[in-house]
């Protein structure tokens, strides 16, 4: 079933092995066990999901309930092949709804499952440079990516006797700090300086390679801006067994940069992860890895292998003292996931819901123990950091953003892609480095779905996180989704409405029932003969969420809306 599975006997009718700590040791093999099962053969029956729990030692309604918990695992008959089709802000923006409506009229609505090939609407898919894009999932076969997607290309692909990925590369390139890097093996990382950083982070004290860190104020690039030497350094001070957690379960609608670094510099990412377990003490590392980036996926399992038969990974690294090796965990569609916590709970083989803090991961984390997370961006930047020093890369950007930052711009511009610029830029500026609008602009989603629409002065506000924060909006995860005139916002704002209502988890009131309420009212103020009353209750909603709200989905599920209401998107008022 999974490696490290024991076999069945006949004693085992009769035989208690391990007792309860045995039986936890073996829970965080639930998700992996489903992603197997559902690999081979499109879905997890009733049975196979009781065999699971026997072997696994989790209750059947535990198990139930995760994997139902995720969009990826199906536990009713599903086909062989199943097209999950992006009908997010970004490809809609770039025109894919007609070839939504191509799929409707040959394949016939989503979600009828009944025969030998289906097709389903999907949140973002993390290719929003492309404009279109499918993720097709094939039984007894490899999961595979169509991006740009037609109509023609997804039956193709359904109907092949084995399927192969279509996607073309970002249309532009840059040759910069973090990207313009395709390392093809171990050998080419090393020839453009690879594996350096790791070698030098091993001839020093961890807590030096902590105080550099803390010296190049770098901050959390996925959205929370979180000092990475705080962290780092919480972790270090803390005994005993820790954990290094890269979270690379990118899901903001509009974000697909760390897609980018994974598929094209995997070992770079390998080198870091393998840094920052050395800086703060700890000897096991986990990638957490979104469940549509097959394509980063597979990149990074070969780089994980490559490094660890070179003695980069595993136990006395180089030589040393040092022992630290990395594990892929695949996620299954769930935004939350993205939340640390949630994270967590996900690895473990729990619901992916996020906890009450504190205590804080950096006291308990993965595991029960203290843990560091970073994302994908910001751990890339680290072997620079040890190169070059704290205080170079403090030098580029502004005294609270250090650095640069990654951009993902998307929607109606000449060229999106990833674009790479030092901490200041404005927005302005970003789209123009993307080769200006596509026609007349109308507005501008910043830092993603759980972002702000801008327009106006707004655009020349600098993308740091102090100006940012002063003018009211956030830089998030680095998306930049330009809207020209021709795109009617009130169904992209009531798409983002319906992400946040679908991704919540339902662990809290006010996220659970505000998401559907926002939704419902939205839909509401289409038509609404008082739009002060429908804008009223938004506002309302806006409060108690934000206030209520466990985690930052729910807190930050109304900030767009708002953010349209203002400018003028939605809603006027009569």
């Amino acid at each position: 079933m999974f490696r490290g599975s024991r076999e069945r006997s006949s004693a085992d009718d009769h035989v208690a092995y391990g007792g309860l700590a045995s039986a936890e040791s073996r829970r965080n093999l639930l998700l992996p066990t489903l992603h197997e099962v559902q690999s081979s053969v499109g879905w997890v029956s009733h049975g196979a999901l009781n065999y699971i729990s026997e072997r696994l030692s989790v209750s059947p309604a535990e198990a139930y309930g995760v994997a139902t918990f995720y969009d990826l695992i199906a536990t009713e008959p599903r086909p062989e092949r199943v097209a999950h089709v992006c009908d997010d802000i970004g490809c809609l923006a770039a025109g894919a709804g007609s070839m939504l409506d191509d799929l409707r009229d040959r394949l016939g609505e989503p979600d009828e499952f009944g025969g030998s090939i289906a097709w389903t609407r999907s949140p973002c898919l993390g290719q929003c440079e492309k404009g279109s894009a499918a993720f097709i999932q094939v039984a007894g076969g490899d999961d595979v990516v169509v991006a740009p997607a037609t109509a023609e290309q997804v039956i193709e692909i359904l109907h092949a006797e084995k399927p192969q990925p279509s996607v073309s590369p970002s249309p532009i390139r840059q040759d910069t700090r973090l990207l313009g890097r395709t390392t093809l093996s171990l050998s080419h990382h090393e020839s453009h300086g690879g594996l350096e950083a790791l070698r030098k982070a091993l001839t020093m004290l961890p807590g030096d390679v902590v105080d550099e860190v803390t010296a190049s104020g770098l901050r959390g690039r996925g959205g929370a801006a979180f000092p990475a030497g705080i962290k780092w350094r919480a972790v270090g001070a803390e005994a005993g067994p820790k954990y290094v957690v890269c979270n690379a379960d990118e899901s903001e609608p509009g974000t697909f940069k760390d897609r980018v670094l994974m598929e094209e510099d995997p070992y770079r990412l390998i080198e870091a992860t393998t840094i920052a377990g050395y800086a703060v003490g700890a000897d096991k590392g986990y990638i957490y890895i979104r469940g549509e980036y097959p394509g980063a996926l597979r990149r990074l399992s070969d780089a994980i292998e490559e490094v660890r038969d070179r003695g980069y990974l595993g136990g006395n690294i180089a030589g040393s003292d040092f022992s630290f090796d990395i594990e892929i965990r695949r996620g299954a569609g769930a935004y939350i996931c993205g939340e640390e916590t949630a994270l967590f709970n996900s690895i473990e083989g729990f619901r992916g819901e996020p906890r009450q803090k504190p205590p804080f991961p950096t006291q308990a984390g993965l595991f029960g123990r203290p843990t560091l997370v970073n994302n994908v961006e910001s751990l890339m930047n680290i072997p620079a950091i040890v190169l070059e020093g704290g205080a170079a890369f403090a030098s580029i950007g502004t005294e609270e953003s250090t650095g640069s930052k990654l951009f993902c711009v998307s929607g109606n511009v000449l060229g999106p892609g990833v674009y790479e610029a030092p901490f200041g830029v404005s927005t302005r500026d970003v789209i123009d480095m993307a080769g200006g609008v596509d026609g007349d602009l109308q507005a501008v989603l910043v830092g993603g779905a759980a972002g702000s629409f801008v327009a106006g002065d707004q655009l020349d506000v600098p993308l740091t996180f102090e100006d940012a924060s002063a003018a009211g909006i956030s830089v998030g995860s680095g998306v930049v989704m330009v809207f020209n005139t021709e795109v009617d916002m009130a169904p992209i704002v009531s798409r983002i409405a319906t992400f946040f209502r679908h991704e919540s988890c339902g662990l809290c009131v006010p996220c659970r029932v505000g998401t559907v309420r926002q939704e419902e009212s939205l839909i509401r103020l289409r038509t609404a003969e008082d739009r002060d009353e429908e804008l009223a209750l938004l506002a309302d909603l806006d409060v108690v969420m934000r206030d209520s709200s466990i985690c930052g989905l729910g807190q930050l599920a109304t900030v767009a809306v708002q953010s349209a209401i203002t400018i003028g998107l939605i809603g006027a008022k009569s």
